[in-house]
């Protein structure tokens, strides 16, 4: 059992910031021991309610997100019924609206095209409002920035910022994210990340191996 286990708030009288996984109740939606969302608008335990958008169990389209991720307030997930059809002549959702149109009910994923699960990896940090289209995958280390719209998967330890989100810049060297991939410090026993916390803010990469 980890400290975060059945935890909602990791700060004590913090009630904007919970530890996700504690709040969530569809099956859909994965996450990671010690990822946190902080919403200082809305209750941060309605994430499901208002930050993940468009995802219907017809489609069986997941939001799988890692450990130790740091996800700001009114970021958004959006999914694939978001994404009226692009191969009809028409994006307008017939399929939707099968009762008015005498249409197959079974049909009606042919509103959308399905781009697939949303992925987000360790340690990853969204930002304030910023929006995350169905399909895409983003890789340990990541940094999204603020208001940022992710349309295409993200590289590990790399900034993006932007409409459409693009790449600023990585956070290490090509060296340095190797190592940092391989030790996979996110996995440690809770003892050891413990014992390592200063090694790990400071930034001695050379500490952790």
């Amino acid at each position: 059992m980890t400290i975060s286990e059945n935890k909602i708030y990791p700060r004590t009288g913090d009630t904007q910031t919970v530890y996700l996984k504690n709040v969530i109740t569809e099956s859909g939606i994965e996450i990671g021991d010690y990822t946190m969302y902080n919403d200082f608008v809305n209750d941060p335990r309605d994430f499901e309610k208002n930050n993940v958008l468009y995802r219907y169990p017809i489609n069986g389209d997941k939001l799988k997100v890692g450990k130790f991720c740091s996800i700001a307030c009114g970021a958004k997930f959006l999914f694939t019924s978001a994404n009226h059809t692009m191969h009809s002549i028409s994006t307008y959702p017939f399929p939707i609206f099968f009762e008015e149109w005498g249409l197959d009910v079974t049909n009606i994923t042919s509103a959308w095209d399905n781009k697939g699960d949303i992925v987000i990896g360790n340690d990853v940090w969204i930002g304030y409002e910023a929006i995350v289209l169905s399909g895409v995958t983003i890789g340990d280390g990541a940094i999204i920035g603020t208001r940022a719209v992710v349309t295409k998967d993200v590289p590990p330890y790399t900034i993006v910022g932007g409409i459409p989100a693009k790449p600023i810049r990585k956070r290490f060297s090509d060296e340095v994210i190797s190592k940092l991939l391989e030790l996979q410090w996110w996995n440690w026993p809770e003892n050891w990340i413990k014992e390592n916390i200063d090694v790990i803010q400071s930034g001695r990469i050379k500490d952790l191996e």
